[in-house]
């Protein structure tokens, strides 16, 4: 908003200073048309005058404010006699207009959008940071202890427990939920619990590099799928982004030092659910009362998962997470123990922390950002566990990669309507 400010001054020069009655006092005190207040003030003095015998007097000038409003109180900032000339019972004075720079309010626009990229940079960083520890963690873990759905049921329990906290202690808002909207869930978290289960098992058997190589292959999956259920035909921009994609992984796994089959099929498979996922989240959860924000629908599924994979370890893998059957193994116990703890809080960070990100960004932006966060972790990784990484396979990542980033960008090229 522009203020403009007001300087008041005496045209005339003062004769005689008095004290107004009230009545005065109330005549002269509301304007019908103007509101102002004193912000700054500056001596002025005015000549000397002594025809009727009265002292020498200064007044000073005062800025004022001007608003708009109905009904108005003139408020200077310091009391100050009403000088009356002797011509008229009426004070005079001039009314002046400057301006008043608008930098202030520039000043609090700027700040506020500087605090925001700060606050932005500072959640991908941590998006990128708990995603490196989730892998490091969670491969030293599945390095020694090679029961992944035990690891994977730990990791929904430690979410599960955060998530009861959560709505426990009013950290976030405890949702409704209905019999049709956990009916409408249930798909989704099936194919969230695949998802995360193929994941941990590729990680068992093949480098963490590697399987993160192999899951740059999603929009393939995501086209595929979206094309099958949704009838959403990809553009040739599109299908022109994932051959890279698909060629860099072939490339890749051609010379992967730990390629293994069943890590690679693992990953593939968690690409399938993952994609799957999303596609049902767009054909599901389409009606407005089903809808619910995705840190609550993240939060839900978690709670789901863990109670539908629970009840497998016992028919696949056993009780094989007690501390007698650890030490039995040779392990350490606390070792084991924490590292599973770091990687499964780890987990549940970056994915909450993912969703505030999509909150704030479009997500053509989320999906570049997921695309860094890839290359991130598999150079840490590669560092970390000095995995040993051929030129060729280094190419084969890197074109893979590529093509991944090629995708988000050219995803928001809108197809031209046929018109006539």
């Amino acid at each position: 908003m522009k203020i403009t400010a007001f300087t008041l001054c005496p045209t005339i020069p003062l004769h005689k200073t008095c004290r107004p009655s009230s009545s005065a006092l109330n005549r002269y005190s509301r304007f019908d048309t103007v509101h102002l207040f004193a912000f700054s003030s500056r001596p002025n003095e005015f000549p000397e005058s002594t025809n009727d015998g009265c002292s020498s007097s200064s007044l000073p000038r005062h800025s004022w404010l001007l608003y708009s409003s109905t009904t108005f109180k003139f408020r200077p900032r310091t009391s100050l006699p009403i000088i009356l000339s002797s011509d008229s019972d009426t004070p005079r004075f001039e009314l002046r207009a400057t301006a008043v720079p608008e930098s202030a309010s520039d000043s609090n626009v700027s700040s506020s959008s500087l605090f925001k990229t700060l606050e932005l940079g500072f959640l991908f960083g941590l998006w990128f940071l708990f995603n490196i520890y989730f892998n490091i963690y969670n491969k030293q873990v599945l390095k020694v202890y090679p029961y992944p759905i035990t690891v994977t049921v730990a990791q929904f329990a430690v979410g599960t427990v955060l998530v009861l906290c959560m709505w426990g202690f009013n950290l976030y808002k405890k949702p409704k939920v209905s019999g049709s909207q956990l009916a409408a869930i249930l798909p989704l978290a099936v194919v969230h619990t695949l998802g995360n289960l193929f994941t941990n098992v590729s990680l068992g058997k093949v480098a963490v590099s590697f399987t993160h190589t192999i899951k740059a292959m999603e929009p393939f999956f995501s086209v595929l799928l979206s094309a099958i259920f949704l009838g959403e035909m990809p553009t040739l921009w599109v299908v022109g982004s994932i051959v890279p994609v698909v060629g860099g992984v072939a490339l890749a796994s051609a010379t992967e030092a730990s390629f293994n089959w069943v890590g690679f099929w693992s990953a593939m498979a968690s690409n399938l659910t993952n994609q799957s996922r999303n596609v049902l989240s767009k054909k599901i959860m389409v009606n407005k009362e089903q809808s619910m924000d995705n840190i609550t629908l993240f939060s839900i599924i978690t709670v789901m998962s863990f109670l539908l994979l629970a009840p497998f370890i016992a028919f696949t893998e056993g009780v094989k997470f007690t501390p007698e059957y650890l030490k039995s193994a040779g392990l350490n116990i606390r070792q084991v123990y924490t590292r599973s703890l770091l990687a499964a809080l780890s987990y549940h960070a970056y994915q909450q922390v993912a969703y505030m990100i999509l909150e704030r960004v479009s997500p053509v932006s989320h999906s570049v950002g997921n695309c860094v966060k890839r290359v991130v972790v598999i150079v840490s990784s590669v560092i970390f566990f000095k995995t040993p990484v051929s030129p060729i396979n280094s190419l084969g990542t890197a074109i893979a990669l590529a093509g991944v980033f090629l995708y988000s960008r050219v995803k928001r090229i809108k197809p031209k309507q046929k018109t006539g």
